[in-house]
């Protein structure tokens, strides 16, 4: 299978995610601002969500990019990562549904957990395929948001029984940190191009 293949089907899959949390936002019956009232912690959910999939989605992009070659264990692996992203319309909802209640809450951390888990394995896998001394395994380093991410995700699942607001705001930090795309990644891909 080549990049292209596996980047297209991606993308569609992403774009599908979206395309389903946005319809779980249902149009109110009113016609006044307080008839949006009601919806606002939907909105909200979605809107993290969507920022979510958009960081995603520029480093799926940029990781592939990088990528030399397509193998198995890189199409299961993305399949992994997608797997878990597909239930982010779910989690959302659900969350934003019940006002961020707590197991709502914390079962969006679970997914969000496992998806950083997901893209971890899958960017292993890229980088054991260039090998430990490649531009792309120097890119990463250390990857210190990538490490730090799924220890917030665990906090956040933890506090979400007790403090759901507080686990939110972790989950808003994290994508907040996560909002610039990886510069390092996009750095051994533009090189790349220079040396062909």
């Amino acid at each position: 299978m080549t990049k292209g293949r596996l980047e297209a089907f991606s993308d569609g899959v992403l774009a599908i995610i979206i395309t389903i949390m946005v319809l779980e936002m249902k149009v109110p019956h009113g016609e006044d601002f307080a008839a949006l009232q009601p919806l606002l912690p939907v909105f909200l959910s979605y809107v993290l969500s969507f920022i979510y999939v958009g960081i995603y989605w520029n480093n799926h992009h940029h990781l592939l990019k990088a990528a030399g070659r397509v193998t198995a264990g890189i199409m299961w692996a993305n399949m992994h990562l997608l797997f878990w992203l597909s239930l982010f319309p779910f989690a959302t909802g659900w969350m934003g549904e019940n006002h961020f209640a707590p197991l709502p809450t914390a079962v969006y951390g679970v997914v969000l957990f496992l998806a950083a888990i997901a893209y971890y394995i899958l960017q292993s896998l890229i980088v054991a395929q260039q090998g430990p001394g490649s531009k792309l395994a120097a890119s990463i380093g250390s990857d210190m948001k990538g490490k730090l991410s799924p220890i917030l995700y665990v906090a956040a699942v933890v506090l979400a029984y007790k403090l759901p607001r507080v686990a939110c705001g972790i989950y808003v930090f994290v994508a907040l940190m996560w909002l610039v795309p990886d510069r390092r990644i996009e750095r051994v891909v533009e090189e790349s191009k220079a040396e062909d």
